[in-house]
């Protein structure tokens, strides 16, 4: 798993603010003309992704960082919603594909914060605020017994393979077994 230091280099505040890009040239669009509450609103929608994003990373507790990233989620949300309420007032046909676009990139980003906002809940890491020596210590040890008992399972199963299939008591399988 990657480590970030800031969110910058986050790939979901990267692609929410290339999302936020694209909203704001969409709304200059002669479409959206005279739409000055729909333009608004979405404009602050599609920034409230990436600013969610960042501002949860920043604050320095998995707590906090999914609680920010269930707001982000929520602003993706509402950004699609004006979309496609966009596409249902008819008077945007122009900026269909365009909308649509947006809208597939909008529901693949919040896939992606919920594939994250997961591995955060299932982690026991309560975030760079709560890091300390000891902290830091006991985690990297976990982390290699995590990576010895995967090892140990890998090398089981490839010998109940051998076992099974007659070629563990060959010493070239054994060989390749133990060096892989």
């Amino acid at each position: 798993m990657a480590t970030y230091k800031r969110f910058e280099d986050l790939p979901a505040w990267n692609t929410a603010t290339d999302l936020a890009v694209a909203v704001f040239r969409l709304t200059e669009a002669q479409s959206f003309r005279f739409k000055g509450d729909l333009v608004n609103q979405l404009r602050r929608a599609a920034l409230s992704v990436a600013n969610n994003v960042a501002e949860g990373f920043e604050r320095g507790s998995t707590q906090e960082l999914i609680n920010f990233l269930y707001i982000a989620r929520g602003s993706a949300g509402e950004v699609r919603s004006m979309l496609r309420f966009s596409i249902r007032l008819g008077e945007m046909n122009d900026q269909d594909e365009r909308i649509n676009d947006l809208i597939a990139k909008y529901e693949s980003l919040s896939r992606q914060l919920r594939a994250w906002l997961e591995s955060l809940q299932n982690t026991d890491i309560q975030g760079q605020r709560h890091l300390n020596d000891q902290s830091r210590a006991d985690y990297g040890r976990k982390q290699s017994s995590q990576a010895f008992w995967a090892k140990m399972d890998e090398f089981k199963a490839k010998m109940e393979q051998g076992l099974r299939d007659g070629t563990w008591g060959n010493p070239e399988a054994k060989k390749k077994l133990l060096n892989p």
